[in-house]
């Protein structure tokens, strides 16, 4: 056979291969190979070696869930390689989402597309070994993380308080986050940006289920919600700070649930809820000390502060009526109503005597202030002692009935049942959201408020539960009148709570005495009831505030 009529590959194969040496021959097999090898690379691209390939550096905020992905394919990976330039890394496939994560009640997704995660516990306490906490552990250290670029994960179902967390992939954002908040760790600054977020969502996530009321009080150094001293909108009595109590420490203290963690109160957020609406007080002097504490922390985050005032033009707020502050910058107020029974005071006539009743069966006439609010906060409990109600002997009234003696405690229950009738009745429950507010412990050591019980030499809260009293049979009637009403109303259950904190009252502070015998004389008459402010009524708006994200986050929709 004519070797010359064979084709290439049978000329080196055939029995006359003794023509062509064995180095040739070598080199021949060799140079066919890397020919296919050339003409093969050239036309796959970048890809021939995907093993080994990998694009801008990435970390593993979804590869260390613990679930699995499933590898793209060689040809899933190749077939689109003529899209990118020579020598541009492709962008890695996008990952899908855990159905965990994927719910919009579990993250925040931004306007940009990207997604926000919270990342470091309260009071500065963050991660310090790089992992971090959550109900479904996230497993280890950054440096196995994967996250797909500019994109950050918010879980409404972590049980620990996080800050927001940039992420991103490559140095050019790096730097651009660096250079966006002053060159600090991103972990260190809040952003709450409201037009992105669905109404009720905050930038801290927390368990919903957890009973925020029970837990303790841990030292905190962080400054208060507002300076001392700062708000003239505080009554003198409860401005200890001004009226020079020589101690700080007891405002520094934060509350901690024992089964979550909360978020702090963003007063910016806390109006952006409002915006539109207004919230009002109704009740006594105990819910004066905390709706003047929110309007000073709603107001110290105003730049503007001309734009925050009473409408009255009013500053001394402890005449019974109604008391409005109006925050121009996001159309909405926040309001006092004073009614220290919720039910009618009245007078009964009988036997050419006319004499002062409380009228269980009627709610105060007050009720006109405040029945279209958006949010109400109730309280009561204060006023109804014997020594308020005459012993609870021809005080009580209903209809034409007045009581020759009724004990406190069914009194106060009736009244409660007016109230939660009332509500039933009059608030739309579809747009208003009713709070109560529970007892407020006095600490009166030695008599009451009015026979020389004395609170000015305590510092320190009481640290152990078996020292705390026993839940006022008060709340209960509460609890069992609320668990009779339709309408959605939230407990704000403060009583244990404040129990602890004997060291935050005025007691003695509660004006700036101008002589040594002015101060003696004040240590007969103390204030072991209200609460100083800055102090724990800051904390009342707190729990209020994580209280009405959860209500409002279902029941508000605009």
């Amino acid at each position: 056979m004519d070797p010359r009529k064979l084709g290439f590959p049978d000329q080196i194969l055939s029995p006359r291969r003794r023509v062509v040496p064995g180095f040739g021959l070598g080199i021949s097999i060799s140079l066919i190979f890397l020919s296919f090898l050339l003409l093969y690379r050239s036309s796959r691209g970048n890809y021939f070696f995907p093993v080994y390939y990998r694009s801008t550096p990435v970390d593993s905020l979804f590869s260390s869930w613990c679930f699995s992905f499933s590898s793209p394919s060689l040809s899933d990976l190749t077939s689109k390689s003529s899209k990118f330039p020579a020598h541009a890394a492709p962008t890695p496939p996008v990952r899908p989402i855990p159905p965990q994560m994927a719910s919009p009640s579990n993250h925040t997704l931004n306007t940009n597309g990207s997604f926000k995660l919270n990342a470091h516990p309260p009071n500065g306490s963050g991660i310090g070994n790089g992992s971090i906490p959550t109900r479904g552990k996230l497993g280890p250290g950054k440096e196995n993380e994967e996250r797909t670029p500019s994109n950050s994960i918010s879980s409404k179902n972590d049980t620990t308080l996080y800050q927001e967390e940039n992420i991103h992939s490559s140095n050019a954002d790096d730097k651009n986050a660096s250079e966006g908040n002053g060159g600090r760790n991103s972990s260190e600054r809040i952003q709450i940006t409201n037009n992105s977020q669905p109404m009720g969502a905050s930038n801290d996530s927390f368990d919903e289920e957890c009973d925020i009321f029970d837990g303790k009080w841990v030292r905190d150094d962080s400054k208060p919600y507002y300076p001392p001293g700062s708000c003239p909108y505080i009554d003198r009595d409860f401005d200890c700070h001004l009226n020079r109590r020589p101690d700080d420490g007891y405002v520094k203290w934060k509350w901690q649930p024992n089964g979550c963690n909360i978020p702090s109160l963003n007063a910016t957020h806390f109006l952006e809820l409002l915006r539109g609406r207004n919230l009002v007080f109704v009740g006594d002097s105990l819910n004066r000390n905390m709706w003047e504490s929110l309007v000073c922390i709603l107001r110290h985050s105003i730049a503007h502060k001309e734009r925050v005032y009473e409408i009255s033009g009013r500053t001394d707020f402890k005449k019974k009526g109604f008391y409005a502050f109006r925050f121009e910058d996001f159309n909405c107020s926040v309001d006092f109503v004073s009614s220290p029974f919720l039910v009618r005071e009245s007078t009964f006539e009988r036997d050419n005597e006319t004499m002062e009743t409380l009228r269980l069966d009627e709610m105060d006439e007050t009720t006109e202030m405040y029945r279209d609010a958006d949010v109400l906060v109730f309280n009561t409990g204060h006023w109804w002692t014997h020594e308020k109600t005459s012993r609870g002997e021809n005080y009580y009234q209903e209809g034409n009935h007045l009581h020759p003696r009724l004990k406190v405690l069914e009194a106060f229950k009736r009244a409660l049942t007016t109230w939660g009738q009332w509500i039933d009745n009059n608030v739309d429950g579809n747009r208003t959201l009713v709070f109560f507010r529970g007892y407020s412990y006095s600490h009166f050591s030695g008599g009451q408020w009015n026979s020389g019980g004395q609170c000015d030499n305590e510092t320190e809260p009481i640290y152990k539960e078996a020292y705390l009293g026993k839940y006022p049979k008060k709340m209960r009637a509460l609890e069992y009148v609320m668990g009779e009403m339709k309408t959605r109303t939230s407990y704000l259950n403060i009583t244990r709570m404040t129990h602890y904190r004997k060291d935050a009252h005025p007691s003695i502070y509660r004006m700036e005495y101008k002589t040594e015998e002015e101060r003696r004389a004040s240590v007969g008459v103390q204030d072991c009831s209200h609460w100083c402010l800055p102090g724990v009524p800051d904390t009342w708006n707190e729990l209020l505030y994580v209280s009405l994200l959860r209500m409002a986050n279902k029941f508000w929709r605009d």
